[in-house]
């Protein structure tokens, strides 16, 4: 957690966690336990940045931050957990490596699978349904596949985005 002592990287993740709370605000749901949310990108632009730490710790404090300013239910850890877990995997599959399709791909297939599907989803079926986890699974799991190669081309052409306006400012 080194990098945090940082003025430039604290105020960049401070900035990319605000931006997370604002954009967590703009989900389209689907049903009770399926919605598209888009407070993961900065979370992801955090691990591409700052390695896993900065992510997770981010990611964190993005679910947080969320409630306390506008709560859409109880507060349940679980998702916070989840959020940590989402900023270490874009950590480690984005930070310090060229930015291909391929590579936002996988690592949108891994957050999908252990964030999405895996850690989600038990704790919605925790929270909202008593049929179990393999139902809120099977409910589920047909969204999260399809949004997969969506998120991954969202998330490619913003991180490519970003990362030519990273170059150009450290160029001149």
């Amino acid at each position: 957690m080194e990098k945090l002592r940082d003025t430039k990287t604290l105020t960049v993740a401070a900035m990319l966690t605000a931006l997370g709370i604002i954009l967590g605000f703009f989900n389209l749901p689907i049903s009770q336990i399926m919605e598209i949310r888009f407070g993961s990108i900065p979370i992801c632009m955090a691990g591409m940045l700052f390695g896993p730490g900065v992510a997770g710790v981010v990611g964190g404090i993005v679910d947080i931050g969320a409630y306390f300013i506008k709560p859409t239910g109880p507060f349940f850890p679980g998702f916070t957990l989840s959020n940590i877990v989402g900023g270490i995997i874009f950590g480690l599959m984005l930070h310090g490596k060229k930015i291909t399709f391929p590579r936002v791909f996988m690592t949108e297939v891994l957050y999908t699978i252990i964030v999405g599907v895996i850690m989600n989803s038990y704790w919605l079926s925790t929270l909202y349904l008593k049929d179990g986890y393999l139902a809120t699974i099977a409910a589920r799991l047909p969204k999260e596949l399809i949004m997969i190669p969506v998120y991954s081309v969202l998330i490619f052409s913003i991180l490519k985005a970003f990362d030519r306006v990273k170059l150009g400012a450290q160029a001149s």
